[in-house]
């Protein structure tokens, strides 16, 4: 069986004892969401094609390649599980299914979950045997229902302006694990660079009795520290101190490995790598501080869309590479735009020093009511609970643009109660409730705006100070002094093989004054003490936007001399960096 996306699938949690599921799939497709009345979770039912897991069936790399909308999808292979491993646990992963996933097990239903982008898990040790065992995954999505957020997913049938191709069910990494039956479920790790104190919160699942941890911080091979804990079933809570600890830092991505090691009773049932790092994140003075000192951030849109894959990288290597492209050309960061990114994108930002915004896809969902809450606040928390540990997250962004529906304005409840919600999951980082319009509770206050005449925008920013912002929707939306952030802006149409695409305004002449543009636009923010962020759109095309540095397929788009001036902008140095 051909094998793709054979890394491991979660870098900041790992054991030796998994196995990867992806590859060669049965699959059906349930256009009229009929099947599990007709029984497709039965051995007997008949499945009519092969997919390539993890990709969506609207992907060419998936075999398939359906863009139409399906309501439902249907998977299944054959696990084997060895008898030995019966003694434990058989835990079942799922890196991301859109939307709604049905799992069943030798006909028996073993789990559904909800939400398209966070990561799940079912414990199926009651339902397998040794030997052969039959797993069949449901997937439902419907992107047009507004009962479930969508982010860039088309809700026609083809792509248009910023919305592309869909993807429908399994798009991330299916994989078993196994343990024994008092395990280590997770561990969130808070490492303050100010102290050298590196706070855990270890949660174990089973019958805990007479159970610790133990705990060793390594650096570069070396031991640094160490401390054995009791624990008990839930939550434990401790901390060990690191003497002059290395700080993660951008481009230089010091990192520190953590090992876990779980004993009953005396005996070592459960063993875990992972890593963090030493960093702190400060608002004031109007500016981000990263470590103490003001940091401009330099960042860039990135859809997170593959030519092949849609909403899953081809390679692991891909998603490096995205982050490398970016880093070329002087930029810092990224917003990773309208989809949670898979935790391989966020493993790379860790060892890269890249620093990102982590969002949730909240487009195509209704938020005009507080039924919005309900259809998102526990993806979201999910989402923040899987990559609560990434030192290359810098802030948590939940909502972007969230526009009225159908003349009915957002429910502002709905923003400030997820706005709370994850301050309180999270009181380490910045909480934008909703990027560029409509704020209602928000740590830093940032604006979208897709001018493209540099003098125009220089007249909007260039004179920004605490008392007076340029607000593209001051009717609905009260700026607070907050740190100032233009996080979305430029989207400069250019194609060199088609005039048929799309982008933000009237596309340049030529290279040359699209470079202008990008330069002027740019030093304007960089040179304005009270800006301390901007987001450039956006790192590459995707499909019809034509607004990228790059191609879809990654490839230059412009002249070496104009990558050039593009890049010399962007390391430029930024008023802000420049205060004490």
């Amino acid at each position: 069986m051909n094998i793709s996306r054979q890394e491991y699938p979660r870098p900041q949690f790992v054991r030796d004892s998994w196995e990867n599921l992806n590859g060669t799939w049965e699959f059906e497709m349930d256009l009229a969401d009929s099947g599990a009345a007709r029984g497709m979770e039965k051995a007997e039912t008949a499945f009519s094609k092969q997919i390539n897991v993890p990709f969506c069936p609207e992907s060419e790399l998936s075999g398939i390649g359906n863009k139409d909308f399906m309501a439902a999808v249907w998977y299944r292979r054959i696990i084997r599980i060895p008898a030995e491993k019966l003694s434990g646990r058989v835990l079942l992963h799922f890196g991301a299914v859109d939307y709604e996933c049905t799992v069943y097990v030798n006909g028996e239903k073993a789990g559904t979950h909800r939400g398209g982008y966070s990561s799940f898990c079912f414990d199926i040790t009651e339902h397998v045997k040794a030997g052969e065992n039959l797993l069949t995954v449901q997937a439902r999505d419907d992107v047009r229902g507004a009962r479930q957020p969508g982010g860039k997913q088309s809700d026609q049938y083809g792509s248009y302006g910023c919305m592309y191709t869909r993807t429908t069910g399994i798009w991330q990494t299916v994989w078993l694990e196994y343990t024994s039956r008092c395990y280590l479920e997770n561990v969130h790790t808070i490492a303050d660079a100010a102290s050298g104190v590196l706070a855990f919160s270890a949660k174990i699942c089973g019958e805990a009795a007479d159970a610790a941890l133990h705990t060793t911080v390594s650096y570069k091979g070396q031991a640094v520290a160490e401390t054995t804990v009791p624990v008990h079933t839930g939550t434990t809570d401790f901390s060990v101190t690191v003497e002059n600890p290395q700080l993660w830092d951008v481009g230089q991505p010091n990192l520190y490995d953590l090992c876990y090691e779980l004993t009953v009773n005396g005996e070592t049932v459960d063993t875990v790598s992972a890593y963090c790092g030493f960093r702190t994140i400060e608002l004031k003075n109007h500016a981000f501080y990263l470590n103490g000192r003001p940091v401009f951030q330099r960042l860039v849109l990135d859809q997170g869309f593959y030519p092949d894959g849609i909403y899953t990288a081809p390679s692991d290597e891909a998603l490096k590479h995205d982050i490398e492209l970016s880093m070329q050309l002087g930029f810092n960061g990224a917003r990773l735009h309208e989809k949670v990114f898979e935790e391989r994108f966020l493993y790379w930002a860790d060892r890269l020093g890249y620093l990102v915004w982590g969002e949730q896809a909240n487009w195509g969902l209704d938020i005009t009511t507080p039924e919005g809450v309900m259809n998102f606040l526990p993806e979201w928390l999910e989402v923040l609970n899987r990559d609560f540990n990434h030192p290359a997250i810098i802030g948590w962004c939940p909502f972007n643009e969230t526009w009225d529906r159908e003349g009915r304005k957002q429910d502002d409840r709905v923003l400030e109660l997820v706005y709370r919600a994850t301050k309180a999951v999270d009181s380490t980082r910045p909480v934008i409730d909703t990027s560029g319009n409509f704020h209602v509770a928000t740590d830093i206050y940032d604006i979208h705006d897709y001018e493209q005449d540099p003098g125009i925008f220089a007249e909007r920013y260039g004179a920004t100070t605490p008392e007076h912002i340029y607000d593209t929707y001051e009717n609905r939306q009260h700026y607070a002094g907050q740190p100032f952030f233009v996080s979305e802006y430029g989207g400069t149409w250019w194609s060199n093989e088609s005039t048929d695409g799309w982008g933000y305004g009237n596309g340049p002449a030529t290279q040359e004054e699209l470079a202008d543009r990008y330069c002027g636009l740019t030093e304007t923010l960089l040179g304005n003490e009270y800006t301390c962020a901007f987001c450039y759109t956006q790192l590459y095309d995707v499909e019809q936007e034509q607004n990228g540095m790059y191609t879809y397929e990654r490839k230059p788009k412009f002249k070496p001399e104009i990558y050039a001036r593009i890049t010399a902008t962007n390391q430029k140095p930024a008023a802000i960096e420049k205060k004490k």
